[in-house]
């Protein structure tokens, strides 16, 4: 079952999570699901928070494609500074591609 992944970031910046991206992709960008070092991504967005942080809002295909990716980004996260924090995690009942 497809789920939606929420993280708040306070305080972090466009250029920690655009760093965060360039290790996540080896340099590559975001451009497709398929950039990902991982499969089960659906969708991607993220941008800046009123409050000065970072919103990030995933979309993946299970629970289980998701705990894969988090194997690969918290050591990044921690890399570049952004603090962890656990994420909201909802069922999707519906997804339009």
């Amino acid at each position: 079952m497809a789920i939606i992944v929420t993280f708040e970031f306070p305080g972090v910046s466009r250029a920690q999570y655009e760093e965060a991206v360039d290790r996540l992709t080896g340099g590559a960008g975001l451009n497709a699901p398929s950039d990902w070092p991982v499969r089960g991504l659906i969708v991607h967005v993220a941008g800046p928070t009123p409050d000065g942080g970072w919103h990030v809002t995933d979309v993946w295909e299970s629970r289980e494609a998701f705990e894969h990716f988090t194997a690969v980004l918290m050591p990044i996260l921690q890399e570049v500074g952004i603090p962890t924090a656990p994420p909201l995690i909802r069922e999707v009942h519906h997804v339009v591609r």
